[in-house]
């Protein structure tokens, strides 16, 4: 990909295409992990001497629509406020004009008609918004709209922002050339939903563990009775196939030997530890037991390259939380080189300030997870073809 931190933009207007889709609440922005993200990316191409008009969308409004909610008001000033200098919000496309040193950010992208169906003519005018067009946004790569796909193949020059660069360079470690043993560590409610991801990771991978709703469906394919655990009876086979490929590749795929189990899913619920053979009926697995925890340390003690996305059981509710910060804290304190990617993973990183010993945190968890899943994603396809 042609990357922006190589070209001369002096005089120019740039456009950044970024994901400011930041969490909000009474119009007051919640987490800033995006915005603080996409602010290098801001500040060289203003280090360059470039005029910057910054795209985004936020939420999901009706498109074409505008919704005062949905609007990116807050976050042009909040913008404005980091880097120390006014941030102009353009209603319309017309009004998103800026001079070199000035920055303009577009109001949500969904609230023009076309966006989602990467209209053509839509892609044209945002493309035409400046000299250079910058697709920084990995979090929506996955996705051919007319922001993300559309303007780059129009632009008369596309590139990649430096977000875009290190997240596709750091999957490019996991993904083409890791250094060995390569663990992939998978968590989720449900196999259906990360099966492509599983199938993809089980060609590439030497160690593969499953945690959550995922793992409990394993457990059941391996004649476990999961009480009353979330998990997918009509993915039994699968989850047999999946096992049965792994033992053929030599591909290390452990199991949970011990967990926690409680009868309702709450804040501080009575649980306890038990073996997975004596799984009450009335009871649901909600976390790792210790037994397994050290034995997941043990065996990924030895990987050189992790990715991971999930987490082992209902981490956002302690006290189900245990095994995935004690995973996470085995990773933070081992020398792989460990790529965290998912809402959950990123969460229970940050929350116990492990993400400065890890290799990369992602800002993409659907991208990130059709990456793992050995898909093509749009925008990058396009930046390729425009390289």
């Amino acid at each position: 990909m042609k990357k922006f931190a190589d070209l001369d933009v002096r005089g120019k207007t740039v456009v950044i295409r970024q994901d400011l889709n930041v969490p909000m609440k009474d119009g007051a922005i919640t987490n800033d992990k995006r915005i603080r993200a996409a602010l290098p990316t801001i500040q060289m191409a203003l280090d360059k001497g470039a005029g910057v008009i910054v795209l985004s969308h936020l939420g999901r409004p009706t498109e074409g629509e505008y919704a005062e909610e949905f609007s990116l008001q807050p976050i042009a000033q909040y913008i404005g406020t980091l880097l120390g200098k006014q941030v102009r919000l353009a209603k319309t496309i017309d009004a998103a004009k800026v001079q070199p040193g000035e920055v303009c950010l577009l109001d949500n992208i969904r609230f023009f008609k076309g966006e989602k169906k990467n209209d053509a003519a839509l892609a044209e005018r945002l493309a035409g918004l400046g000299d250079v067009y910058v697709m920084d946004a990995f979090g929506t790569a996955h996705r051919a709209q007319a922001s993300t796909e559309g303007a780059v193949r129009k632009a008369a020059v596309a590139c990649a922002g430096p977000l875009m660069v290190s997240e596709v360079e750091a999957f490019s470690k996991v993904l083409s050339n890791p250094d060995r043993p390569l663990a992939a560590i998978i968590g989720g409610a449900k196999v259906s939903s990360k099966l492509g991801v599983l199938t993809n990771l089980l060609e590439k991978v030497d160690i593969l563990i499953v945690g959550g709703g995922i793992a409990n469906t394993f457990l059941a394919a391996n004649g476990v009775s999961v009480g009353k655990s979330l998990y997918e009876p009509d993915l039994i086979e699968e989850a047999k196939r999946i096992m049965a490929k792994a033992k053929e590749k030599g591909c290390q795929l452990p199991l949970p030997s011990d967990v926690v189990v409680a009868k309702a899913l709450a804040e501080g619920a009575e649980h306890t530890v038990v073996e997975v053979s004596a799984i009450p009926d009335d009871m649901m697995i909600l976390d790792i037991g210790p037994a397994t925890e050290k034995a997941y340390e043990a065996v990924l003690a030895a990987a050189k390259t992790v990715v991971w996305n999930g987490p082992m059981g209902a981490f956002e509710t302690e006290p189900f939380h245990k095994g995935t910060v004690a995973l996470a804290t085995a990773l933070a304190n081992s020398n792989a080189f460990v790529v965290v990617g998912g809402g959950d993973s990123v969460a229970c990183v940050e929350k116990y300030h492990l993400a400065e010993k890890m290799g990369y945190i992602s800002t993409g968890g659907g991208a990130s997870l059709e990456l793992l899943e050995g898909k093509v994603l749009p925008a990058i396809a396009a930046l390729e073809d425009r390289s």
